[in-house]
């Protein structure tokens, strides 16, 4: 018996989604899982100075929480997570490998039906579409089966090639966080970006295709 599938509190998961095509290749999402420890610890080890200076700080230095061994308790805990119904933690693949991460959190229901989103892709594969089309495939997996009103993230004012990301989405600035997170050894401002399911207008994936960065698969 898969544990995992029939003690899974959330609706929508664990399913994959997509896949989408973007001038990179076909991105699909599916849940994490502890195979992919391997390509993780490389990916995250060698993009250190491409991914660090937007992530919080942590107690161990950032060469310790990405060994090999680092990843077990990892995927553990978000998948202990993903069964409490509190998030949905994907892999992103490109042509079928993996290539990041994207995370819906917080997730929850009643009256809010709120979460947040957050993703990082190896600097390998920026350029090509992977973020925007993730991104796409997470906003409408969290508006439909998921069931969610409101999806949110943040963001440093400095990166810049984030925000063209959730601008492509369609998300729209709420305001400056100031002092938010500790990340590189200060207290960073952030920006709060948000997109509710009236303002989609359909779904971000046909968005993507309307516009010409993306096509059915």
């Amino acid at each position: 018996m898969n544990l995992w599938r029939s003690t899974s509190m959330h609706p929508g998961w664990p399913q994959s989604v997509g896949p989408l095509r973007v001038p990179a290749g076909l991105v699909r999402l599916r849940p994490v899982r502890l195979r992919d420890g391997a390509v993780w610890s490389r990916i995250r080890l060698a993009d250190q100075a491409h991914l660090e200076p937007w992530e919080p700080v942590a107690e161990l230095n950032w060469e310790a929480r990405h060994t090999l061994s680092a990843w077990p308790s990892i995927c553990s805990g978000l998948r202990a997570e993903a069964r409490r119904g509190r998030m949905l933690p994907y892999a992103i693949e490109l042509d079928g490998e993996f290539c990041g991460q994207l995370t819906i959190g917080n997730v929850t229901h009643g009256a809010l039906r709120s979460a947040w989103i957050g993703y990082w892709v190896a600097k390998e594969r920026n350029g090509g579409g992977v973020a925007t089309a993730a991104l796409a495939l997470g906003l409408d997996h969290g508006f439909g089966p998921v069931g969610l009103h409101r999806i949110e993230a943040t963001v440093r004012p400095e990166n810049a090639p984030s925000r063209a990301v959730l601008a492509k989405a369609r998300f729209r600035e709420e305001g400056l966080l100031k002092r938010y997170l500790e990340v590189e050894g200060a207290w960073r401002d952030h920006l709060l970006v948000a997109i509710t399911i009236e303002e989609l207008a359909g779904s971000a994936t046909s968005a993507l295709v309307r516009d010409g960065r993306a096509s059915w698969a």
